[in-house]
Order: C-alpha cells, then sequence, then structure tokens
C-alpha cells in the first residue's frame, strides 16, 4: 500500500531529465487551438530498421509522418514541439496508471542500488509468484519472463512437451507475439499472410491450425483429422487485437469441451486482459481454469515484465524438473520484479480502481454513440473495462478477424490524422483499442468527444464519412 506521503515523495523525486520539457499547462481549449501535427523528423532513419523498433508505429496503415514522442505524463503524450494530446495509445495496454506515475517511477535509485539484475533467484522473485498465484488459481507455477512474446512462446512449447504432441490451434485476429507459430493470420499489426516472404518455415505453419474466433464449426473443421495431433488450443479469452471482440456464449465453454476430449491443454493469453480487466483477468468472472496462462503488458507498470504458468502437473515438464527448457538473463531480474509488486500494491489498496475506470471508459462510450448516431453512422462502438473500440464498418460489432477487416482503412486513416490535429493521439491502426488509464478523467473524456465530433464534421465535408 502507498500511504498518502509516500506519494507525494515520490513525486518529488520523479523527474524528466533529459527529456524536452513539454510547455506550461493550460485549458485543454486553449491547448487544441495550438494543436500542430508533429514537425517533420530532421533526420532520415538511418541505422534504426524502418525508422522504428515496433512496425505498428511507423504508422503504415494511416500514412503521413509518424508520432515522435518526447515525453508522457498521466494521461498525455508529448511531442518534440512541447504540444500535448490526450493519449489513448498507452503504450498499447501498459499503462494503467498513466504516463509516470509516481508511485512508479519514484525512487528508482534506490531499487537500481540493490542491483538491476542477477544470476539468481531471489526473494521478491518468489513473493511475487506467490502474490499472482493468489489472485489467478489456475496458475499453480508459474516462471517469469520479459515479453509477452516470451511467455507465448514458452506456453506453446510446454504445452508440447507436456503432451507429446506438437499440433497448435490457434485463431485468426488474435495476437500472442512475434514467434514463428503465433504469427500466421495474427492480428495487431502483423502481416504474415505470405508465410514464405514473412520467414515463416512451412513446418512450423504444417504445426499450426487456424480457426475462426467465435466459430466452434471451424475450429472442428480445422481439426478434422489431426484431433490426435493437438496438443494446446490458444486463444485470447477477449480478443483485443483485432479491435474489441468478445467472446459469444457458450464460445470458451466450446474451446474447453474439446480440449478435454481431445487430450489438448488450454491456453489462455492474458497479457492485455490480465490488470486491465481486474486482478483476477478475463478468467476470473467466468471461473475459467485455463491449463496455462500469458501474462504481461500492466503487471510491469511501464517496465518489462511477463510471466506464464499454469497447472503443476503441466508446469512441471519445465527443467530443471522436466526436459523442457526456457531461460533468460533478464527473467524475473530484481527491478522490473520490484515494479510489479508496487502495480499490485497500488490496485490492491484501491477497491474502486476498477469501478472508476469502468465508469470512464462507459462514459467515452456512450458520448462516441450518441456522436455517431446524430450523424447517423452505424458503426457499433465496444467498451469492456477501461478499453473502448469502434470502427469504420457498419453494423453490429464485429465477431471475427474477417468481420473486423472489413472496416474502411482509408476513412479510419484520415480520422486518425484528424483527431491527432486536435490533441488526441490514437492508436495508428484500426486493430488496436482506445486504452484508458487511472488519469484519464471527465476532463479529458469531454475535450475527446468534441475532437471526434469535429473530426467526423471535417470528414463529411471532405466526402469522406
Amino acid at each position: 500500500m502507498f500511504p498518502r506521503r509516500l506519494v507525494r515523495r515520490l513525486a518529488r523525486e520523479a523527474s524528466y531529465e533529459g527529456l524536452a520539457r513539454p510547455r506550461p499547462n493550460r485549458a485543454l481549449e486553449d491547448d487544441a487551438m495550438n494543436q500542430t501535427e508533429n514537425p517533420p523528423r530532421n533526420r532520415a532513419p538511418g541505422a534504426l530498421a524502418g525508422g522504428v523498433s515496433s512496425p505498428v508505429r511507423a504508422g503504415m496503415a494511416v500514412g503521413g509522418e509518424p508520432f515522435v514522442q518526447a515525453c508522457g505524463r498521466g494521461a498525455y503524450a508529448y511531442d518534440a514541439s512541447g504540444c500535448r494530446y490526450v493519449d489513448y495509445v498507452m503504450a498499447y495496454g501498459p499503462l494503467l496508471f498513466g504516463h509516470a506515475h509516481p508511485a512508479l517511477t519514484g525512487g528508482l535509485d534506490a531499487i537500481a542500488a540493490r542491483g538491476t539484475v542477477f544470476g539468481s533467484t531471489h526473494d521478491d522473485e518468489l513473493r511475487l509468484a506467490e502474490r499472482i498465484a493468489s489472485h489467478l488459481p489456475s496458475m499453480q507455477r508459474l516462471r517469469f519472463v520479459s515479453t509477452g512474446t516470451e511467455a507465448m512462446m514458452s506456453a506453446f512449447r510446454v504445452a508440447r512437451a507436456f503432451t507429446g504432441r506438437s499440433l497448435i490451434l490457434r485463431f485468426a485476429g488474435n495476437y500472442h507475439g512475434h514467434f514463428d507459430a503465433a504469427l500466421l493470420g495474427a492480428g495487431a499489426s502483423a502481416q504474415t499472410r505470405d508465410r514464405s516472404r514473412s520467414g515463416i518455415p512451412e513446418g512450423v505453419a504444417a504445426d499450426t491450425a487456424l480457426a475462426r474466433f467465435n466459430d466452434l464449426d471451424d475450429v472442428d473443421a480445422a481439426l478434422a483429422g489431426r484431433e490426435r495431433q493437438i496438443a494446446a488450443i490458444a486463444v485470447e479469452p477477449i480478443a483485443a487485437n483485432m479491435g474489441l471482440v468478445l467472446p459469444d456464449a457458450g464460445f470458451i465453454e466450446g474451446l474447453f469441451e474439446r480440449a478435454r476430449r481431445l487430450g489438448a491443454l488450454v491456453i489462455f493469453d492474458e497479457v492485455i486482459t490480465w490488470l486491465r480487466l481486474g486482478l483476477g483477468g478475463a478468467q476470473g468472472p467466468a471461473a475459467f481454469e485455463p491449463d496455462l496462462t500469458a501474462l504481461g503488458k500492466v503487471m510491469g507498470g511501464g517496465f518489462p515484465m511477463a510471466a506464464f504458468g499454469g497447472r503443476s502437473d503441466v508446469m512441471a515438464a519445465l527443467a530443471p524438473q522436466g526436459a523442457s527448457f526456457t531461460g533468460g538473463t533478464f527473467s524475473g531480474n530484481p527491478f522490473g520484479i520490484a515494479l510489479s509488486h508496487r502495480v499490485l500494491d497500488l490496485i490492491e489498496a484501491d477497491r474502486e480502481l476498477y469501478d472508476r475506470l469502468d465508469q470512464t471508459a462507459r462514459r467515452l462510450a456512450s458520448g462516441v454513440r450518441a456522436i455517431l448516431a446524430a450523424r447517423d453512422l452505424p458503426f457499433a462502438v465496444s467498451q469492456l473495462a477501461s478499453m473502448v473500440d469502434f470502427k469504420f464498418r457498419s453494423g453490429p460489432a464485429a465477431r471475427n478477424y474477417d468481420e473486423a477487416s472489413a472496416a474502411d482503412a482509408r476513412r479510419f486513416a484520415a480520422y486518425y490524422h484528424a483527431m491527432r490535429s486536435r490533441g488526441v493521439l490514437l492508436a495508428p491502426s484500426q486493430n488496436e483499442l482506445m486504452f484508458l488509464s487511472t488519469e484519464h478523467g471527465d476532463r479529458e473524456i469531454d475535450f475527446t468527444l468534441e475532437a471526434i465530433a469535429s473530426s467526423l464534421g471535417e470528414l463529411r465535408q471532405q466526402g469522406v464519412a
């Protein structure tokens, strides 16, 4: 728990030395009048491949200059010229407490002074594992890694080792990271429909079955004739990488039924949903007990931390007990572990946290619905906890990747730039969501809704919307 005096002290200790100092805060309305797009970058990408370290940041789906960020504070991102933007990217999900929360950025020297990485296990690591297991009973044993990609890659390997089988069933539009077996038909910014040009070996493709989300008949078709080869069914229980797509009633239950009948495991990818939805993640409210679960994003409080785990007998397949190896120099490093403890401290100390986040997100979603209805735009708005999504696509909310992919890319690109010019930063891809944080309040929501109304009006005048 963080007493107020500690938070105040951490706030004083937090600094932004070395970063471009944002201009002084002023009324959001005044800020909007002075918003400008990022100035053109003053040099070519040079040695940085593609000019970015993750493809979505290049903004290829929307065109124009990618957003170049100088710093972040609370609900805001700042560019190099000092302009601020209400930020709904939130690093694609991890920043549940916004940018540079004082409880997560203050007093870091003391943590580092103990050592930032060990070659040994440490007490805080063991204690964090127990804390996570107390909130996710399905994770009887777990292991720490640094990224969601590592967590899911490791879960795939453990499932294969435990079952002695090789086939993994996945769902089009789900995203489990950038390892070979996860990329075919993946959502997010992955563009891997052409396997050979994407560097994915034929053998990997042969050990992967792909099905349509929310379609149990398609699951059966994908497994037909291969039922005894299936090691695991891997799924985002709440799909958050093709927009926000909720599971139909009975869909997740149907996956468990098939896995149990066929002797396969169920892997939940909760890299986004754990701590976004609550301490129980997506599995808690429905009392699901996946055999393996992957965690990441929010748990590190803005630092690279992830974990995977599950049934004790399944995790016993891991070395040193079993023959399946996973490991890493930075896995369970004391710096990241300490930040994860702080994240859980903040959440456990605030019983109303998720209610407030949900109320704020509901207000944004209902406001967007009203704006769309006033303009006779038949676009569905989805909201769950602190995640909000709508696409330039007529009809009810998408149920799978085929439907999500039918959204109008040209209209979204125009909308993205209109919003950015008005001081609202969205992810440059319709596959991504609007992520809210504890630092988004009524002021930011009102400003955002005004920007949406104005942007859609501008698009209509241009004949785009």
